[in-house]
C-alpha cells in the first residue's frame, strides 16, 4: 500500500491544485477533512516559510503522519509588501470585500500597480523530526493588480492578479493552465521532484 502523505489544508481550492501537482506520486493523499478536526495553529511566523512550517509541525504532531503544508498571499509593491502574510486577514468578511478595501487603498497610487504571489512549503516527517522541516521551499509569480476583478476561476485573489504573458488575470484561466505558471504551481512541483529524486529519503534542510 502506498504511503500516506497528509496535505494540511481545509482550503478546497489549494486542495485541489496541491492533489492535481502530487497525484503522480506513489503515496495515498490524505486530506484533514478525513480526520477529527483538531485546533488550527495561530499563524504567528513573520514570513510564509514560517508559516509553512508552524502549520506542517502542527499537524505532524496531531495525527502522526508525514505532512506537507503551505502558507501564501500577495505582496503589493505600493502598499510596501501589503498584505503579505496577512493576505487571508486582511479586512474584508468576503474576497469580493477585500477587493473593494484594496482599491480603495491603492486609488492614490499610479499605475502598474506590481505585485506578486508567493508560496512557501514545508514538510515534516514525525518518524524524524516534529519541529525542524525535512523540506522547504518557497516560490513566487510576478504580475500586476488588475483595474478590476475579473475571472470566475481560481479562489482567493486570483480575479485581481493579472498576468501579463497571459494578458488577463489568474482568475480567468481554468485550473492547469494557472498551475502552470502560479506560485503554488511551481513551490509543489519542487517539492514533488525533490519527492522523486530522494525517493523519500528524507534530507534535513536548514
Amino acid at each position: 500500500m502506498p504511503a500516506d502523505l497528509l496535505i494540511a489544508t481545509t482550503n478546497p481550492g489549494k486542495l485541489r491544485e496541491i492533489r492535481l501537482v502530487l497525484g503522480d506520486l506513489a503515496l495515498r493523499l490524505r486530506d484533514l477533512d478525513e480526520f477529527a478536526p483538531v485546533a488550527e495553529p495561530e499563524e504567528t511566523g513573520r514570513t510564509f516559510a514560517a508559516n509553512a512550517l508552524l502549520k506542517a509541525r502542527h499537524y505532524a504532531a496531531a495525527y502522526g503522519l508525514p505532512t506537507v503544508a503551505d502558507d501564501s498571499g500577495l505582496l503589493i509593491d505600493a502598499l510596501g509588501g501589503r498584505p503579505g502574510v496577512t493576505s487571508a486577514r486582511y479586512p474584508g468578511a468576503t474576497y469580493p470585500d477585500k477587493f473593494v478595501n484594496l482599491y480603495r487603498e491603492l486609488a492614490g497610487h499610479p499605475h502598474p500597480w506590481t505585485a506578486r504571489f508567493v508560496c512557501a512549503v514545508a514538510f515534516v516527517d514525525p518518524k524524524t523530526s516534529t519541529s525542524e522541516a525535512v523540506y522547504a521551499g518557497e516560490a513566487p509569480v510576478e504580475g500586476e493588480i488588475a483595474n478590476e476583478p475579473r475571472g470566475a476561476f481560481g479562489f482567493g485573489y486570483d480575479p485581481i492578479f493579472y498576468y501579463p504573458p497571459y494578458g488577463c488575470t489568474l482568475g480567468e484561466v481554468d485550473g492547469e493552465r494557472k498551475l502552470a505558471v502560479a506560485h503554488r504551481g511551481k513551490a509543489f512541483r519542487a517539492f514533488r521532484d525533490w519527492w522523486k529524486k530522494t525517493s523519500g529519503v528524507f534530507l534535513r534542510i536548514s
